[in-house]
């Protein structure tokens, strides 16, 4: 089915009211592909949805994971990764105390994939990361570092041609079909829920890293979320965005200076 604006706001304004999740600042176009598709898996229809959802909060659960994009992988666009290993890490080597913030973390193959190489750079020690969703369920699966053994050969390869010098196997047991990280990669990791949307800033960062997730937000949405990263950043931290984000454009741009090569910025003021 397609669904019309009216449908949408309607379906928006529902989730907000009675859950306090705000998806007004989402691109609209995004979230109708999403929500269609949901209505077509499930068989249902917009009205089916609606009243579900009024009476079934495991079912808004639903709604919310499907809207939440979580495509993520470890080690993904290796060359980010080089980047952060060589030119990142060694800055942020210089402090006492590293504060990482991961934002929009999803089911933590990216946070993991830091932990790797402060760990392999011997920073993991003086490192806390953050960790945060919006989404309660893929933070769960992200505490318990859990992934398919099905995916090592390619997280391998990847993290290989990120600068990894080692047998990825090191960092993992392999059980039953299921690769789980160790644990010392996960002990200075804090995993809690967070809405880029509503919620504040509730720590000053080092480092914030919040690829691919912004794309899926309106403009509006963006120069705000924007403005509480600049907010959370301290004097010379770094943000780290996807491949098809940026800050140019927005008010705080004139305070930051970006990487050559990727989508890194420095707070300058």
């Amino acid at each position: 089915m397609r669904l019309t604006d009216q449908q949408l706001e309607v379906l928006i304004d529902e989730i907000h009211e009675n859950y306090g999740y705000d998806f007004s600042g989402y691109a609209k176009a995004s979230l109708k592909r999403r929500i269609e598709r949901l209505i077509t898996i499930d068989k249902s229809s917009y009205e089916g949805m609606i009243s579900k959802m009024r009476n079934d909060s495991g079912y808004l659960r639903r709604i919310i994971e499907e809207i939440t994009v979580n495509v993520t992988e470890m080690f993904r666009d290796p060359g980010f990764y080089k980047v952060v290993r060589t030119d990142i890490l060694p800055l942020l080597a210089t402090k006492p105390f590293i504060r990482f913030w991961f934002a929009g973390c999803s089911t933590g193959e990216e946070v993991y994939s830091f932990a790797i190489m402060l760990k392999e750079e011997n920073l993991l020690h003086k490192s806390l990361i953050y960790a945060t969703d919006l989404s309660p369920q893929v933070l769960t699966q992200a505490k318990k570092g859990v992934y398919p053994l099905r995916l090592m050969s390619q997280f391998a390869a990847d993290y290989r041609e990120a600068g990894g010098q080692r047998d990825f196997s090191e960092f993992y047991t392999a059980n039953y079909g299921f690769a789980k990280f160790s644990g010392e990669l996960s002990q200075n990791m804090v995993f809690s829920q967070h809405n880029l949307v509503s919620d504040g800033s509730f720590n000053e960062f080092n480092m914030i890293v919040c690829r691919n997730v912004m794309i899926y937000f309106d403009s509006v949405l963006q120069v705000r979320v924007l403005q509480l990263f600049d907010e959370s950043l301290a004097s010379l931290g770094v943000l780290a965005l996807g491949s098809k984000e940026t800050i140019k454009f927005s008010p705080i741009s004139k305070n930051y200076e970006q990487w050559v090569t990727e989508k890194i910025w420095r707070k300058m003021r």
